[in-house]
């Protein structure tokens, strides 16, 4: 629909555009913690697509939507940045779940149950699993591992390079990791998980089902799936702890 002056209207464009707006949105919520909320993502998108359809022009090579897109992904990027939250928490947290399952399972010569975990941990099993909630942005792999600055590499900064066009797809460590000996580190610690483990990352990594579908799967509630997919992360962490 356009006006009479033959541009469109706000009202449809924003319309139109909102299955993709929500599509990045739901792509980037679920490698961020629990209190990152969809609908503020969503609306900074929106304020992006705005900025895209104004600051577009035919011609340039590129489509309209590939063009909104990298727009609405930089607005969400931004509204993260401004938010009031943090990393360092969330790697603590993640770092005193690690040192657990480390020291417990160099005890019991296996990989100790969610129970024996919490119980390191001097927490209830409900405590327990409700720090793993707060963990579903944890990391396999943090800028501050390789020896940088945890203030110039934010958890937003290393979950959104994508969408800084500036930086180059050679510059990404978790590229050039990839690319070597890490690799098969990985693929050995994956196959060393327990097997529900080693399910949930499949389902997720492999086969790209959201957290409702694997829950659906699992039969579990999606707040169960973000548990044990931050579990299974940090499981992975401290497998490959004398790699990182």
């Amino acid at each position: 629909m356009y006006t009479a002056r033959g541009t469109i209207e706000k009202s449809h464009l924003l319309e139109s555009h909102l299955p993709m707006v929500r599509r990045i949105a739901l792509q980037m919520v679920a490698r961020l913690p629990a209190s990152v909320q969809l609908d503020d993502l969503v609306q900074a998108g929106m304020v992006g697509l705005l900025d895209a359809w104004g600051r577009f022009q035919e011609g340039g090579g590129a489509s309209f939507e590939t063009f909104a897109s990298q727009r609405v992904r930089g607005a969400m990027v931004d509204e993260l940045r401004t938010s009031d939250w943090g990393s360092r928490s969330l790697r603590q947290a993640g770092r005193r779940v690690e040192q657990a399952i480390q020291a417990v399972g160099h005890r019991l010569g296996r990989h100790p149950t969610e129970s024996e975990i919490a119980h390191e941990l001097k927490m209830s099993l409900a405590q327990y699993q409700s720090v793993l909630q707060e963990m579903q942005g944890s990391q396999l792999v943090y800028a501050d591992d390789w020896g940088e600055d945890d203030a110039e590499n934010t958890f937003v900064d290393q979950n959104t390079r994508g969408a800084r066009a500036e930086r180059a797809a050679g510059d990404d460590p978790m590229a050039q990791l990839l690319s070597g000996e890490f690799r098969e580190h990985l693929a050995a610690a994956i196959t060393g998980l327990p097997e529900r483990d080693q399910l949930v990352l499949s389902l997720y990594y492999e086969q790209e089902l959201n957290l409702r579908e694997i829950g659906a799967v699992l039969e579990v509630s999606q707040s169960r799936v973000c548990q044990l997919h931050s579990q299974a992360i940090v499981r992975l962490r401290a497998a490959l702890q004398d790699v990182l």
